[in-house]
């Protein structure tokens, strides 16, 4: 079950202007594209076209987004050669809490910062964490709310799945 979003989390987001999507994405939608802050520079989605995009939203108040993080890090070590970029988007406002959570949860994957909301509310986040499974060609293949054990093995499949067209 995933943690739902909090309401002072999407409140905070309507009153900077920011209007959710009427629909969640859908399989076969273009991937809105992102440009956020990251530990190792900007991060635009756009530049891993070609590649498969595993997007993880996340916050450090999240239970189950600490069972997650050491299955991505698996993923990314597993299939990073076969083309998987793992990119974790944070949600805390405030940094500190999300360097904490990191602290005692590593990740060996990409993480992105989205203080403000924006690229949740694109994405019509709705609860953490959330993912995004999106194709070589930048459109969504699979959405994804929660995680637990049962989840792993289900969403390696779809991994498996969508790496299977790579020579």
């Amino acid at each position: 079950m995933p943690c739902v979003v909090s309401r002072i989390f999407l409140a905070g987001a309507m009153l900077a202007g920011l209007s959710a999507p009427a629909l969640a994405l859908q399989p076969g939608a273009a991937a809105p594209n992102l440009e956020l802050a990251a530990d190792s520079g900007p991060f635009q989605l756009e530049a891993y076209r070609g590649k498969l995009v595993y997007l993880d939203f996340w916050a450090s108040w999240c239970g189950p987004c600490k069972q997650s993080f050491p299955w991505m890090n698996a993923m990314q070590a597993k299939y990073a050669d076969k083309g998987l970029v793992v990119v974790a988007v944070n949600v805390d406002t405030a940094r500190a809490d999300a360097e904490r959570f990191l602290k005692a949860v590593p990740a060996q994957f990409k993480i992105a910062y989205d203080p403000k909301g924006q690229a949740a509310q694109q994405y019509a986040i709705k609860g953490m964490p959330s993912s995004i499974l999106i194709g070589r060609d930048g459109k969504v293949l699979s959405v994804h709310a929660g995680f637990n054990p049962g989840a792993r093995e289900q969403l390696e499949r779809a991994l498996e799945a969508a790496l299977g067209g790579q020579p």
